[in-house]
């Protein structure tokens, strides 16, 4: 079988968030079973000397969209640890000049244009290299062209007359939505793809409700999160569609690749653990704190957020209990970036209290070392498709506190359950995740529970395997491949 991945990031050559995890992390799994091709943008912050990442003779392309021709390069290097081929399609109009994979403050129009050429050459560039795909395996918006252009423009190309798509839902809040007119751009058969059926939407173009129309299955990235977005609290005006196309959807937990995130191992780390020494675990607390000015001490325990700074993150719960958060008996770090107003909530708490720090930005090492030198891990999010950030800290010993929501609430055993993970409240207010830190506070205090909490936490297996195995099921379901 032959399966193409096409994302807008890919680990670890670029990455904005988990979506890179997953499609640099799932092909790993699926190599045994499937030869695999992955597609991504070149964007100007890939390293292509580090990753040895080399143009293919004779791979320029002349593409047009609308009236704008444009000119595309194809490069090449392997997925590290594997043998799995990673194309990468450059355009120096639209990705080679950003040294980040989502450049802020981009016109809406043009960021759809970026994707839309994207998608436009994976198509072409497929046929170049003569990968007939079984299976197109899109992902989120800056994908969901892919299915249109399946059902539209190549609908009738010999090439793909087999090929069937799964469109994967990392987020369904962003739903890449626009004009009408971009259509043209894209030089779609409006006539086709433009209706309810489509990828219409309230007299707009909805480039996610397209793609969940035309694929063959649609994939949500945790059980939970596959039925929440069928209810109008989370469907995202969505909601309709999803259930009109119920038969079709999955939910299949993500996982997280253990060879990349292995305490026992990482480099990142002051000192190295795993489950039998975890009194190591405290010379990464003890660097944590003398990197941010804090005063170590082995009975206060140390909380973490890693996450982008944005709404869905559950951000303003923490701007809520901002003052009851500096009257605890504990240590708190956040690290990220995104939008501003949080940016500059967390300096001036930086700056202004006595027990919370924060780094504006992202730093892996940085972020590895507060995984491990952390105690508990703070994810209070509105919404949360899956979540890596919890099994990436239960990999490393830290304890989340989270929110049950979406795959929070399928991946964290909540306290005082038989072999307990973490903490939970359901709530969206700051006073139950107060109220959930409190507790985990306490529980601190008795170092025979936490350290078994944190051996349970240690000891769950997030890996790709068994996602794995339901993702392959799929494309053998709806292929009819063995």
């Amino acid at each position: 079988m032959k399966i193409l991945f096409a994302a807008a990031e890919v680990a670890p050559f670029s990455k904005a968030g988990g979506l890179a995890d997953v499609v640099g992390s799932l092909p790993k799994e699926l190599e045994k079973d499937a030869q695999i091709a992955i597609f991504t943008p070149l964007h100007g912050c890939i390293d292509k000397e580090k990753y040895h990442i080399k143009e293919l003779e004779n791979s320029e392309m002349w593409l047009t969209m609308g009236s704008s021709p444009q000119k595309f390069y194809l490069y090449m290097t392997k997925l590290p640890g594997t043998n799995i081929n990673v194309f990468f399609v450059r355009n120096d109009w639209y990705f080679t000049p950003f040294k980040e994979v989502y450049p802020k403050y981009l016109d809406p129009r043009y960021e759809h244009e970026r994707y839309i050429s994207f998608s436009l050459a994976v198509m072409e560039y497929a046929k170049q290299l003569n990968f007939r795909a079984d299976v197109i395996h899109a992902n989120d918006w800056h994908t969901a062209m892919l299915p249109l252009y399946l059902h539209s423009n190549y609908k009738f190309d010999p090439f793909w007359e087999h090929t069937k798509c799964v469109f994967e839902i990392h987020n369904l809040a962003y739903q890449g939505v626009w004009f009408e007119d971009v259509i043209d751009y894209a030089n779609m058969r409006k006539d086709i793809v433009y209706n309810q059926w489509g990828c219409e939407h309230y007299g707009r173009v909805n480039w996610m409700k397209g793609a969940i129309n035309y694929s063959d299955r649609v994939v949500a990235v945790s059980p939970t999160y596959a039925r929440e977005i069928l209810t109008g609290e989370y469907g995202e005006g969505l909601d309709y569609t999803l259930r009109m196309n119920q038969a079709k959807l999955r939910g299949i937990l993500n996982g997280i690749d253990y060879t990349v995130y292995n305490p026992k191992k990482d480099k990142a780390l002051v000192k190295n653990y795993d489950v039998k020494s975890l009194k190591n675990k405290e010379e990464n607390k003890k660097a944590i704190c003398k990197y941010f000015g804090l005063n170590y001490n082995p009975d206060r325990p140390l909380v973490s957020l890693i996450s982008r700074l944005v709404g869905q993150k559950g951000l303003d719960l923490i701007r809520d209990m901002q003052y009851e958060l500096q009257n605890l008996d504990a240590d708190f770090v956040f690290l990220g970036s995104g939008d501003k107003d949080y940016e500059n909530l967390f300096i001036w708490l930086s700056n202004n209290t006595a027990n919370i720090r924060a780094y504006v930005g992202y730093n892996s090492k940085l972020a590895d070392l507060l995984y491990a030198g952390s105690d508990l891990f703070l994810m209070p999010s509105k919404f949360e498709p899956c979540g890596l950030s919890q099994m990436i800290a239960m990999r490393y010993g830290s304890l989340p506190i989270v929110r049950a929501t979406g795959g929070l609430e399928d991946t964290v055993t909540g306290y005082p359950l038989d072999n307990s993970t973490g903490f939970k409240f359901w709530n969206y207010n700051g006073w139950d995740m107060l109220n959930a830190i409190k507790c985990a506070l306490w529980v601190y205090k008795d170092k025979y529970v936490l350290n078994a909490m944190r051996k349970s936490a240690m000891e769950k297996d997030f890996s790709w395997k068994q996602s794995a195995k339901e993702y392959m099921k799929m494309y053998r379901e709806i292929t009819g491949l063995k």
